[in-house]
């Protein structure tokens, strides 16, 4: 049996089970105690303004992860070409892929990525509170052709006032889903 409540730690509290000693119906009360986890996102800000860490959250179980811009930079990336409408010119981002930051959250992807887990969704929120929702489906490569990336430079340099983050949708042929100033990414389930 496990306990959960939004903004509390999931609690797992051992329970035993005994036969009632004169055979009539007994009722068993089992004390659970939740403690505090999460309040909301933590955006830390670098002395320039901008958000210096994304935050990876799973509102399932309420933990969330901060990645640095060091820690970011530092995990394997991928460069993929784009074409950007809104600036009506081709782009070339490199970044990190969607699926390999899930991962940090163990979120169900590959072969785990079925039944009921397909009912969870991405809401990608940047500093200015623009938001961009994706089905984890999308994000996974084994599910979805595209590419979903979390960028770090655009042809060869930092992202500049997009950044330091941006999400890039490589399918969607319009750009509405690239959220710049990216400070967080949840994961969701859809009830």
């Amino acid at each position: 049996m496990s306990v959960s409540q939004p903004g509390f730690s999931k609690a797992s509290p051992p329970i035993e089970i005994a036969a009632p000693e004169s055979g009539a119906n007994t009722v068993q009360v089992v004390q659970v105690e939740l403690k505090i986890t999460y309040c909301g996102p933590t955006v830390v800000v670098s002395e320039a303004g901008t958000p210096a860490t994304l935050v990876l959250k799973d509102d399932r179980l309420h933990a969330s992860v901060g990645v640095s811009v060091a820690e970011f930079q530092a995990l394997p990336h991928i460069t993929i070409a784009v074409h950007n409408a809104h600036a009506d010119a081709d782009e070339t981002y490199s970044g990190v892929p969607l699926a390999a930051l899930l991962a940090k959250l163990d979120a169900p992807l590959g072969e785990h990525l079925r039944g009921k887990a397909l009912a969870s969704y991405i809401v990608a929120s940047g500093s200015d509170g623009y938001s961009g929702v994706l089905s984890i489906a999308e994000a996974d490569p084994s599910f979805h052709a595209g590419q979903i990336l979390v960028a770090d430079t655009r042809d060869g340099q930092p992202l500049a006032k997009s950044g330091p983050f941006q999400l890039i949708v490589s399918e969607d042929k319009r750009p509405a889903r690239w959220v710049r100033n990216l400070v967080s990414i949840s994961l969701q389930e859809a009830r």
